[in-house]
């Protein structure tokens, strides 16, 4: 777990928020570019946070789609399972579990009882229906494509956090 904080210029508590990817990149360039006002927390995977979804309370959870660079023990979903819609093919399923593993994740985290607002990293804007899904099924949720600026991520963190 990486905790970051940056001092709040306002009487207002910090937005305390949850980052579950794989690498470090999010939340290096979240504390670089969005520290004021925020906290950030690292989780590498879906069970390290759900580990500190039992620590403590979060604002809201910050979530790469994408986890290509973890274990596969570490993924969350069934591969073999999943193997059954690629034709048994179990490369095609990790790749499948990979490329959607944020989803699986939060799954995992409503499963869990925790009903904190989520916000996705990846542009739902050419996928409708898999957007109009996943707010469907685990609201409150919101999405960030990967090149937003600072001020967007401020604005949708402050707005899913209830703080505006």
């Amino acid at each position: 777990m990486d905790r970051f904080v940056a001092p709040s210029r306002d009487a207002r508590p910090a937005v305390d928020v949850l980052v579950v990817e794989d690498g470090t990149e999010y939340t290096e360039n979240l504390s670089r570019f969005c520290a004021e006002g925020f906290v950030f927390t690292r989780a590498g995977d879906g069970g390290a946070a759900l580990s500190l979804l039992g620590e403590r309370r979060f604002d809201l959870v910050f979530l790469d789609m994408r986890f290509d660079r973890v274990q596969a023990g570490v993924l969350l979903g069934d591969v073999a399972e999943t193997a059954e819609r690629f034709n048994g093919d179990p490369v095609r399923a990790r790749e499948f579990l990979e490329e959607h593993q944020g989803a699986y994740i939060l799954a995992a985290i409503r499963a869990a009882g925790h009903t904190l607002p989520a916000v996705f990293s990846h542009d739902f804007d050419g996928e409708p229906r898999r957007w109009a899904n996943l707010v469907r099924l685990y609201a409150p949720v919101a999405y960030l494509p990967d090149n937003a600026a600072p001020s967007a991520i401020r604005e949708t963190f402050v707005r899913a956090a209830g703080r505006r």
